[in-house]
């Protein structure tokens, strides 16, 4: 799963954008962008961030200034848990000419001691999009872990890995009504990439399309 695999995987399958959402950061998006723009392909950089409650928040970012600030902010909140290679792999840092350049010696699957409710005014001071990820999931999403949707709930935006669970979902929690939802491959593996099933409308065809139509997704 480097940033070059991804990229080639995602033109092999016939993708118009992915995004990149690394657990806890956003180091590899310099070079998955790069990657991206080589292969004509568009790209959003993001993160998945854990929260404090093991809720996974996809974080999604309208240009890399903003991706990496929103990282150095994080890094500082991880759980100082030590990464052990021989049960988690080697979390390896790519630069933008393709070559292994470091390793994070942190545990990136671990939580940060950010709240839920902090998420979505946090990513707006740094001009992102909360979204939270896989609610339908039996573990780290916000049903599982919570419960419920916090009564002062933000977001309008909630990612499904079963979007035919809707209907059902939103007779449990009213709040998913109001929201737009996304679904997308949540791949880990090259193999589990999904071709191109999902589609986003929006007004031109380039990363600040893609993004500006998250936007309005968002204030609807």
């Amino acid at each position: 799963m480097t940033p070059s695999n991804i990229v080639g995987m995602a033109s092999v399958l016939g993708l118009d954008a992915i995004a990149l959402t690394d657990h806890n950061t956003t180091k590899n998006c310099p070079a998955f962008l790069k990657m991206a723009e080589q292969f004509g392909l568009i790209a959003i950089p993001g993160m998945e961030l854990t929260t404090a409650e093991e809720v996974h928040v996809l974080c999604y970012f309208g240009n890399l200034e903003d991706a990496l600030s929103f990282d150095r902010y994080v890094e500082d909140k991880i759980l100082p848990i030590p990464n052990n290679p021989q049960f988690f792999g080697n979390q390896i840092l790519i630069d933008e000419e393709d070559e292994p350049c470091g390793t994070f010696d942190t545990l990136l699957i671990s939580a940060t001691s950010i709240s839920f409710d902090q998420v979505f005014d946090l990513v707006k001071e740094y001009h992102g999009i909360m979204v939270p990820a896989h609610v339908d999931k039996s573990s780290t999403s916000l049903l599982s872990n919570l419960g419920m949707i916090p009564e002062n709930a933000k977001f309008r935006i909630a990612e499904l890995r079963h979007p035919e669970r809707l209907a059902e979902l939103q007779k449990q929690h009213p709040y998913l009504e109001k929201c737009h939802i996304l679904s997308s491959s949540d791949a880990h593996r090259l193999d589990a990439m999904h071709e191109p099933v999902n589609f986003i409308h929006v007004e031109e065809k380039t990363a600040a399309g893609l993004f500006d139509a998250l936007v309005k997704y968002e204030r609807e």
